[in-house]
């Protein structure tokens, strides 16, 4: 998808589509909010309009910032927490550095070392962050397991250290809670590929919150609204 075609075919204007996805993956809002609060702006739009922009630009928005992203240090928190996917709970699983940057994600239905597995082979892969150090972990017996299994791949440096250390990891479980508040709203989710998609957003806009996108700082919400902006090729 080009900067210029992304909003092609749109009946809104390109900032109010982005204004409504923006404040969606920011704040504790539902659809319906969204619905009112454009309304007071003189806007009609359905919440299912606002939910199907969500569900189109969150991901294409998580592409577009990756390349920006700040390089993370090898002292990896890992850890899950859990979300409601129709209506049964699976498990998200996070990884955050000690200054608490982010540094990936991923949901699954189980908790098991082949799940660990598969998340730290993915956060091993993206390109901001360093080859871990030492990675701490909960009590949970799949990341031994997991841990080993990349050890003996060779996927994992021989030097690198699996810590169980519970109270290390408060980092990561107070992160969990920018997340967590951004799902109570919506009551849930109803697929396995609405849940991914919109994931993504939250997890893109709480890592550019923190101040994790290169020019951009933690705390600045008009340079960090102006940068996703220029993102989709438009003036700030």
């Amino acid at each position: 998808m080009s900067e210029r075609n992304a909003f092609k075919w749109r009946h809104f204007q390109a900032d109010i589509i982005l204004l409504c996805v923006r404040w969606y993956l920011r704040y504790a809002l539902s659809y319906r909010d969204l619905e009112e609060m454009m309304l007071e702006r003189g806007l009609r739009v359905d919440h299912t309009t606002i939910y199907r922009w969500v569900q189109h630009y969150a991901p294409e928005l998580e592409k577009r910032c990756r390349p920006y992203l700040k390089v993370t240090n090898d002292s990896w928190r890992v850890d899950e927490t859990y979300i409601k996917v129709k209506k049964q709970w699976v498990y998200l699983f996070r990884a955050v550095d000690t200054q608490g940057n982010t540094l990936d994600f991923c949901f699954s239905p189980t908790r098991d070392a082949q799940a660990a597995k598969r998340f730290l082979l993915k956060t091993l892969a993206v390109s901001h962050t360093s080859s871990p150090r030492v990675i701490n972990v909960d009590k949970n017996a799949a990341y031994p397991r997991a841990f080993n299994e990349l050890k003996e791949e060779g996927l994992i440096l021989e030097v690198c250290e699996l810590r169980q250390v519970k109270y290390l990891n408060n980092l990561i479980e107070q992160d969990h809670r920018f997340i967590k508040r951004l799902t109570k709203p919506g009551m849930g989710f109803f697929s396995d590929l609405t849940t991914w998609r919109t994931l993504q957003g939250y997890e893109i806009m709480n890592m550019i919150r923190k101040g994790q996108v290169q020019g951009v700082n933690k705390g600045d919400s008009p340079s960090q609204a102006a940068f996703i902006t220029r993102l989709f090729g438009m003036v700030a």
